[in-house]
């Protein structure tokens, strides 16, 4: 299929590599199919970019690449969206936010994907995560990208 995007131009994307987010993502709840993208001039930051909106494609990174010891706490219903059975892959991602030349990731609301059944939502968690969390290093390749 076909995606119309203002960053990437017009994207080829397969189907089956399109991920449904049933209740949308914090802000573009009406957004219920993104694809992941690969960033071009930085291994470190990917792309949400909405199946149905052009314009809308969030800078996303792993948490993990800079805060270790990242663990999310969550209550069952905040999973169903996920229908997480053995042996689902689950992968988080957090949105990147620019503000006076800092680049942060927002710990509390972190996007969950289910890899296997292709589910996605954004929760937000139980305990105290910040929600700028300073992105350091390598903001050089993060300034490159978002």
């Amino acid at each position: 299929m076909e995606i119309s995007t203002t960053r990437f131009g017009m994207l080829s994307v397969d189907v089956d590599d399109l991920l449904h987010f049933p209740r949308g993502v914090i802000g573009f709840e009406e957004c219920r199919h993104w694809v992941l993208l690969a960033d071009g001039n930085s291994s470190a930051v990917g792309w949400l970019q909405s199946a149905e909106r052009p314009a809308v494609a969030l800078a996303v990174v792993s948490p993990r690449r800079f805060a270790n010891d990242y663990r999310i706490r969550l209550g069952q219903s905040q999973m169903a969206p996920l229908a997480l059975s053995p042996p689902d892959r689950l992968f988080a991602l957090c949105v990147v936010s620019r503000k006076e030349g800092r680049y942060t990731m927002n710990l509390r609301a972190p996007i969950l994907i289910n890899l296997d059944r292709r589910l996605g939502c954004q929760v937000i968690t139980s305990d105290d995560q910040p929600v700028q969390m300073d992105l350091v290093p390598p903001v050089a390749q993060l300034r490159k990208s978002a």
